[in-house]
């Protein structure tokens, strides 16, 4: 073999009985489109994992919430009580926000922005998947009032500006859905009571 062409064989990759044609080198590993290699997991001469025995000795830390405002219920750090209403706000309409248990633990909810302006008396929130008139008949009571709204998008839906001009008079009460669109989607559909309601 000529000196080149051997220096270029021994520069060139060849494609061993064990490796797949394209695959990296023994002990690299393929770079991600962000182009940062990653670093090549230690083979275990052993086959077992008595080199991570010890992770499970390690002291658990409970993990702590930050203090919450009392009254709109985000971490103090982000309290928006001093450009919320120092007094609640008067209206004549009342509103039943219906909320996904998922959205109950979120630390940037909205929902207790909204209670914290509005008096108690106008502004309810139930949380739940499902409900019925054996199990909540207050909810059953509101969704069967003519005067009631249903906030939702839909085929069905009137057009707000519309349902406004053409209304005598106001709802009395609106329901709010709080969740994801998928959370949403699947409170209406699957609870029949919300579809009793003008939408």
């Amino acid at each position: 073999m000529e000196p080149q062409e051997k220096a270029r064989a021994l520069r060139e990759p060849v494609d061993g009985p064990f490796r797949a044609s394209g695959s990296p080198p023994p002990g690299k590993q393929e770079r991600p489109e962000g182009g940062a290699s990653l670093a090549a997991a230690p083979e275990s001469t052993d086959g077992d994992s008595s080199s991570a025995d010890g992770l499970w000795d390690l002291p658990v830390e409970n993990a702590e919430r930050r203090p919450e405002c009392d009254r709109c219920s985000r971490p103090q750090k982000v309290c928006l009580c001093p450009y919320l209403p120092v007094h609640p706000l008067h209206i004549s309409t009342h509103l039943y926000i219906i909320q996904h248990p998922a959205e109950e633990n979120k630390v940037l909810r909205t929902v207790p922005l909204l209670a914290a302006c509005l008096p108690q008396d106008k502004c309810k929130v139930k949380i739940g998947r499902r409900f019925s008139e054996e199990r909540d008949a207050e909810l059953s009571t509101v969704c069967r009032d003519s005067g009631t709204l249903i906030l939702y998008p839909g085929a069905e839906a009137t057009n707000l500006e519309e349902f406004i001009l053409d209304a005598p008079v106001y709802p009395s009460t609106i329901i709010l859905i709080d969740g994801t669109w998928s959370q949403a989607k699947d409170i209406f559909y699957k609870n029949s009571l919300f579809r009793l309601p003008k939408q």
